[in-house]
């Protein structure tokens, strides 16, 4: 861990600019007692309102939350933002950019929606979540038998929904106690290549951290692109990372030095 530390501290001294993607719940912040929960955190506001005024960085904040939600808990100018995975964009300076039609998705979720609401029904832990552009399906608080059972039956009535309307538009996206269906576009490794493609920066080095599956899908991206990925977690697992940090408060410690890293280079 020594070692790949040092490549990154290198890297980074090499670097001209840097061009910074972060994952919200569960890298910058614990997470949230439930997803409609919206609590701005003065921390992380001060870290990326210091972070975003250095020429040298730029910055980027990619969630699953809706973007409503992304920018009531990053109120911060010159940020993109980025919800549902990127397929709602604000970029920094305010644009708003929808990536997927709402009249292409909405007819599915809307003849969705109703099955998953019935199949919770009277059961306690679950809750499910409209995205607008997707549905969100979670069991974190149910009996860990009952969370698998559902999920699975929800699982089906997804496929066969999408299955029905002969399109390839969607996909599934999994985790603990967790579904969620929503566009293709849902996909945070899409969205970084959307972001490098179409605000290419001379010399910059993309940088991601993140904590879960939907990250590591943007941490192949951003390796393929000559660039460093950081996995958020307190243990060891298998990933596409270079380097992991134990926990929110060690990402929030680790990228408050960053700019000292950059600060003697002429831009």
């Amino acid at each position: 861990m020594a070692g790949i530390s040092e490549w990154i501290n290198q890297s980074l001294a090499q670097a001209r600019r840097l061009w910074l993607f972060l994952d919200y719940d569960g890298t910058l912040a614990d997470f949230a007692p439930t997803p409609e929960h919206v609590s701005p955190d003065p921390q992380i506001i001060g870290l990326l309102d210091g972070l975003v005024q250095y020429p040298h960085i730029r910055l980027a904040v990619i969630s699953g939350r809706r973007l409503a939600h992304v920018e009531a808990l990053v109120p911060v100018p010159g940020i993109l933002l980025a919800g549902t995975y990127g397929v709602e964009l604000r970029i920094s300076g305010g644009e708003r950019i929808n990536r997927v039609e709402k009249g292409t998705v909405r007819p599915v979720l809307d003849a969705l929606k109703p099955r998953w609401l019935q199949l919770i029904a009277g059961r306690e832990g679950f809750s499910l979540e409209d995205k607008l552009w997707a549905l969100a399906l979670h069991a974190r608080f149910a009996d860990d038998d009952e969370a698998e059972a559902a999920l699975a039956a929800a699982r089906r009535m997804a496929t066969e929904a999408v299955e029905e309307a002969h399109g390839d538009l969607f996909r599934l996206l999994g985790g603990h106690k967790f579904l969620e269906i929503g566009p293709q576009l849902a996909h945070k490794g899409r969205t970084v290549e959307y972001v490098l493609d179409r605000r290419p920066w001379s010399g910059a080095l993309p940088l991601y951290l993140g904590d879960d599956d939907k990250d590591e899908e943007a941490f192949g991206v951003i390796k393929a692109r000559g660039g460093i990925a950081i996995l958020v977690s307190p243990e060891p697992r298998k990933t596409k990372a270079d380097f992991r940090l134990a926990s929110p408060q060690a990402a929030r410690y680790w990228l408050a030095t960053l700019p000292t890293r950059f600060g003697e280079q002429e831009l």
